[in-house]
């Protein structure tokens, strides 16, 4: 049996046709849609320590009968979001130490 954790990657395309490959740290499906919280995965580890720890609070939208994800762009929104993706985190970490501390 395979217990390796494999974070789950996407690979975005920007205007300038520059792809960047994202972890994705979760979801959140509500009534305003589906959005992703994105961190970036480096090429070096130098790049990886002089990040800022950031992540991306990104939209699922439907274009042309194809699935996007946009950055989000209302201020209330990314606060509301990020505020739950954080709580998320939170939880995520603290059963994580449960796990470890028995």
């Amino acid at each position: 049996m395979d217990n390796e954790f494999r974070p789950d990657l996407i690979t975005l395309v920007d205007e300038e046709n520059v792809e960047h490959t994202f972890e994705i740290l979760d979801t959140i499906e509500n009534d305003k849609g589906v959005f992703y919280a994105l961190y970036p995965i480096f090429d070096s580890a130098e790049e990886a320590v002089e990040d800022d720890g950031e992540y991306y609070i990104m939209e699922v939208i439907e274009e042309d009968g194809e699935e996007q994800l946009v950055e989000v762009d209302d201020d209330a929104l990314v606060d509301e979001l990020a505020a739950e993706f954080e709580k998320h985190f939170e939880e995520l970490f603290d059963d994580l130490n449960e796990d470890v501390d028995t």
